[in-house]
């Protein structure tokens, strides 16, 4: 089953979180945003997160736009538009 944009960012944070064994308010920490931005996002009450704020979080795990959207999640998303 395919995942909307919205929860494919959020298992792809999780994941991201889980393979380096950092916390959500570690993530914060290192992407200076404050943890209610992240857990916004984890917990659904932000259903359109920014770019920008994304993009805090890759330079905070030390990636690229390109490597946080690369994986199957992003591949097999659903259009949008309904």
């Amino acid at each position: 089953m395919a995942l909307d944009t919205v929860t494919a960012v959020r298992h792809r944070i999780l994941e991201l979180c889980g393979q380096r064994g950092i916390s959500i308010n570690k993530l914060a920490t290192l992407s200076a945003l404050p943890p209610s931005s992240i857990k916004n996002i984890l917990y659904g009450k932000s259903q359109n997160p920014k770019i920008v704020t994304i993009k805090m979080i890759c330079d905070g795990l030390e990636i690229s736009l390109a490597e946080f959207f690369t994986s199957p999640e992003f591949a097999a998303l659903e259009q949008e538009l309904r």
